[in-house]
């Protein structure tokens, strides 16, 4: 006799419960019937093959991620030809296994991946002995991605480390032009010699690049949940050093690594992925395709999309403010309800929203007395109202006190509107460990948190 694994057992009991509530009380035997019927199936359907994964139990969580956006402007765009790219990127939770997301969300002409390889970095492009594992899409090592769509790869097994180092090597045969792009990767990457280098310890490299093309997102099985961080470069980590991960997104994965809270529920398995793009907005888009759509538009692709989102923070809109004209400015009004959207939205889908407040831009290019008006009264209403489900006061962590419309000296990159490290550093220390609470896997209902700031 065929056996009924337990998962799908306990979806019978469920299915026939339903099915017999939803009966008018004289017609039980109809549900019976029906659960009859639906087991009846199951036993004649086939088991699952010999060492098969159990897709009812397996849980992916975003370690990894980044804001894809392009296509760059005609001319500008990254080319590469018969080569492989190594890109390294940093872990926030470790895993047994591990798979990756490659996107041509932003291409108009099918992606060709002729194979791909992950492994530990041990330093530079080289990989750490032992660590190399051939990664496949659908089953296959190479494969080709439709205009607009992304792919998952199939998972493979690999001893990832929290606030680690992944190399991630994807070889592209023939002419690619790099259409879908985080261009603000703040990370050297490599590109090599001509050819299929995937499996090489060490890659001879032709150039380097700080940009992730193609690769969006990298998954390790966990029961933890995700957090995004959803905004601009001040959430990118723009003119912070490079190669250092001072991103205060990082700092934040450092500090959930470190503390250990059972009454929070912090044990070092919530992932931090960061879906900040440079000169992001939330109602328009930017002039520079490398901006990104607005958050409005990229909501679902950046947020939804990530596996085991459960928390979302929202740290955007002094673009909107800075970018906007005196014949047709932005107004305070104007963001809250986009922000209203996107609360309604994350809500829908059980994820709790954090408003983190508009860091200060006096003396940075765009700033004028009337847009910090803007400001002010935007920060006010994040810290006021009821809507978000906590606060995140950057603003508070990061201005002068002296000076409350700029920056604290020290937090200052130079241009007055982007954190230097120490800037960054203090936000993440700025985030409360109290918003994420212990609510293990993403909820299927709305959630209602009491508010936290």
């Amino acid at each position: 006799m065929q056996l009924i694994p337990s998962s799908l057992s306990d979806w019978l009991r469920r299915a026939a419960a339903t099915f017999s509530d939803a009966l008018p009380v004289d017609r039980p035997r109809r549900g019976m019937l029906l659960a009859g019927a639906l087991l009846a199936t199951a036993l004649a359907l086939p088991g699952p093959p010999a060492g098969a994964q159990d897709w009812t139990t397996e849980r992916w969580t975003g370690t990894w991620g980044t804001g894809p956006a392009g296509p760059p402007a005609a001319g500008t765009a990254q080319v590469f030809t018969d080569q492989t790219l190594r890109l390294i990127v940093r872990t926030s939770i470790g895993g047994n296994r591990v798979r990756i997301r490659v996107s041509n969300e932003f291409g108009s002409t099918p992606l060709r991946i002729g194979a791909a390889r992950i492994g530990v970095r041990a330093s530079g492009s080289d990989i750490a002995p032992g660590t190399d594992r051939v990664l496949t899409f659908s089953g296959r090592t190479a494969i080709v991605i439709p205009p607009g769509a992304p792919v998952l790869s199939d998972p493979v097994e690999l001893n990832v480390p929290a606030l680690g180092d992944l190399a991630v090597s994807l070889y592209l045969p023939g002419t690619v032009e790099a259409a879908t792009i985080h261009n603000t990767g703040l990370q050297t990457n490599y590109v090599s010699l001509p050819g299929d280098f995937t499996a090489a310890a060490t890659l001879p490299v032709q150039r380097t690049i700080t940009a992730w093309p193609f690769l969006t997102e990298v998954d390790v099985d966990s029961a933890g949940p995700a957090i995004v961080t959803l905004g601009d470069s001040i959430t990118d980590g723009t003119r912070s050093t490079v190669d250092t991960n001072n991103r205060w997104p990082d700092w934040l994965a450092r500090r959930l690594q470190t503390v250990r809270d059972p009454v929070l529920g912090l044990n070092g398995r919530l992932g931090v992925v960061n879906r900040g793009i440079s000169g992001n907005r939330l109602l328009a888009d930017a002039t520079n395709p490398l901006a990104g759509r607005s958050i409005l538009e990229r909501f679902d692709r950046d947020v939804l999309a990530t596996a085991g989102v459960t928390y979302m923070t929202l740290l955007i809109g002094i673009n909107d403010i800075g970018n906007s004209s005196p014949a047709n400015p932005v107004t305070a009004e104007d963001l809250i309800a986009g922000y209203r959207q996107v609360i309604a939205r994350a809500h829908a889908k059980g994820i709790a929203v954090f408003g983190a407040t508009l860091t200060p831009f006096e003396g940075a290019g765009y700033y004028s007395p009337e847009k910090e008006v803007v400001r002010q009264a935007v920060n006010s209403w994040i810290r006021s109202t009821d809507e978000f489900d906590g606060v995140i006061d950057f603003d508070l962590a990061t201005r002068d006190p002296a000076h409350p419309s700029r920056f604290l000296p020290a937090f200052d990159s130079g241009d007055h509107l982007h954190p230097s490290d120490l800037g960054y550093q203090a936000m993440g220390n700025a985030v409360p460990l109290t918003l994420f609470r212990a609510l293990g896997a993403a909820t299927a209902a709305p959630l209602k948190l009491e508010k936290v700031k």
